[in-house]
């Protein structure tokens, strides 16, 4: 019996692999209890060209102080913030990989806004 984390992990690997097959920039999201990261990974895996989270400095002075990076809100910001950057760094293209978290809530909110701000997946 696979407990809840491993069953994340189980899909997520099932996800990198179809991902892999497409070959272009992945935007991987991962999210705790109290932050929400996004990074966006070269085609080939090797690094990472450009990521943001809620606990970045800046991003917390804008949620107002700690303990505000769990939300819908602070998701979208990242997710806005990760577009800009891999956009700065000349993608536009890539596959969204959400590590095996169900598309909802904060994962969903990221993507939507990522999605808004002009990154194509």
């Amino acid at each position: 019996m696979l407990n809840k984390k491993e069953q994340r992990l189980r899909r997520s690997r099932q996800t990198r692999l179809r991902i892999a097959l497409q070959v272009v920039a992945r935007l991987t999201v991962h999210r705790s209890n109290l932050h929400v990261y996004a990074s966006v990974i070269s085609d080939d895996g090797t690094r990472v060209l450009a990521s943001a989270s809620t606990a970045e400095k800046a991003v917390r002075e804008q949620l107002g102080g700690a303990g505000k990076g769990g939300t819908t809100s602070a998701a979208a910001l990242v997710g806005k913030r990760i577009a800009e950057k891999a956009k700065a760094a000349g993608i536009e293209q890539v596959a969204f990989d959400r590590s095996g978290f169900a598309f909802h809530g904060r994962v969903k909110a990221l993507a939507e806004a990522a999605r808004e701000a002009g990154l194509k997946f």
